[in-house]
Parts: structure tokens; sequence; C-alpha cells
């Protein structure tokens, strides 16, 4: 009892030490090192499981949009696809920088706000937004505007961090210059993102979920973090969404 008790005191301790930031200046700090990241979990989990939601549909000569594409993680297999255009979108001004360093032609846009209103009607074929959902305060303008942007055919790929994980205190973070900060989140359960959608005539394709267990304990381990291991073993961590609209 006691044992547990310290533990319990520890894990509060450690995340109490954690410096919470707005989206933007969180990903601004971040994207000096954001590419240099060997060994991250939730990268990974996200690579598999995009690739595995993008092997639904096909991407030649589509339109698509990235929101929240920070420094072009994903673009290297979005273009291999040949689309007809790419576009990254963000809200981080320091990400897209370093997304144009790697991509000097690239197409990008910072977000401002929910409702893209530069953005014309059905704009784009595909949308895809990935590990990002949960940055966002009100969800359901921001959904709206992106099924304005899409075709009333087109198609939505989402990933990110599951609510569940997020609702037992699950942070998003990263190190700078030796402290830790936390990128401020907000819970969307899925069910709810996809009744939005509903509203919009898009429905699931394909749902794909995976959970903390012991085959990415190593993860937890290479960090000195069994702790938070422990916390999470069993519980949902990611989610993806492969969705298409109505004509």
């Amino acid at each position: 009892m006691i044992r547990t008790l310290k533990k319990l005191i520890a894990k509060t301790r450690f995340y109490q030490t954690i410096k919470q930031k707005g989206s933007v200046e969180a990903y601004d700090i971040w994207s000096e090192n954001y590419d240099a990241q060997p060994g991250n979990l939730m990268l990974d989990m996200d690579e598999q499981l995009f690739s595995k939601l993008l092997a639904q549909t096909t991407l030649k000569d589509k339109r698509i949009a990235d929101i929240g594409c920070g420094t072009g993680r994903h673009w290297s297999k979005l273009m291999s696809g040949q689309p007809a255009q790419l576009t990254g979108f963000d809200v981080s001004a320091g990400m897209l920088a370093r997304l144009k360093q790697k991509y000097p032609q690239a197409l990008t846009y910072q977000i401002r706000d929910n409702l893209f209103a530069d953005v014309a009607d059905a704009s784009f074929d595909l949308i895809v937004s990935t590990l990002t959902v949960a940055h966002i305060q009100n969800i359901q303008e921001a959904l709206a505007s992106w099924c304005r942007m899409l075709k009333p055919d087109g198609e939505l790929i989402i990933t990110d961090f599951h609510p569940n994980a997020l609702a037992h205190g699950g942070k998003r973070t990263f190190t700078d210059r030796g402290r830790q900060i936390a990128v401020r989140n907000f819970i969307h359960f899925v069910y709810d993102i996809e009744e939005i959608l509903l509203q919009y005539n898009f429905r699931v394709i394909r749902k794909e979920e995976r959970i903390v267990d012991d085959t990415v304990k190593h993860y937890y381990t290479a960090q000195n973090a069994l702790h938070v291991f422990e916390q999470f073993n069993g519980s949902r961590i990611i989610y993806g969404l492969y969705l298409k609209g109505k004509r």
C-alpha cells in the first residue's frame, strides 16, 4: 500500500513538472527537432495506422489537403501516389517553414481559425489529418469547414490520440532544452466525430484502434517510463477513421 502510494505521488509530481502550451506555441518550439524522434511510439503507431487507411483509396490525380501537416511527415508517401495537388495546412509557422525546407515547391496555408474562409467549397478530393483533431477546441466548427472544402464524394482520413487515453491523463509531450512540454488537448470522443461527419453525409468505411500492450513495452522501457506503461497497459492509445462522402 505504501509502495503504491509512493508511485502515485511520484507520478503526480512528474506530470506537474510538465509545462502545458497551446498548439501554436508548442509546435513552433517543437519544429526545431520534430523530425529527429527515433523510437517515438505515437509516431510509429501513426505511421502504421495511416498507411493501412491510405491503402483504402488511390491518390492519382486527386487534390489533397493535409490538415495539421507539420513538417510533412507523410508527404513522401502521399506524393508517391501522384496526386494532382498536395496542400499543407498547419497552425504553426515553424512547422510550415520546416516543410518548405524539405519541399520548396510546397503549397502551404497557415490556419488562423476553423473557418478556412480563403478556401473555396469543394476544393479537395481527399483530406488527411493525423495526430491533430484533439488540438482543436471547437471540433464541430472545424469538421463542418472540412466537409465544405471536400467534394460531395470526397474522402477523409483521420488519426489521433485515442480520447480514452487523453481522458485518463495521457499527454502529448516533447523535450526542449531539458524541459518537458505538453501540447494542450481537447477530448473529442470517436463516436462524436463520427456523428458530426454523418450529419454531412460522410460514412465510416474503416475504423482502426490500437492498444498499449507488451508488443510496445520496449518504447516505454527506452524512455524510462514503465510507470506510464503500467498506467495505460491495455488501454486504447490511437485510432484511425477512413470516411467517404455520399454523392
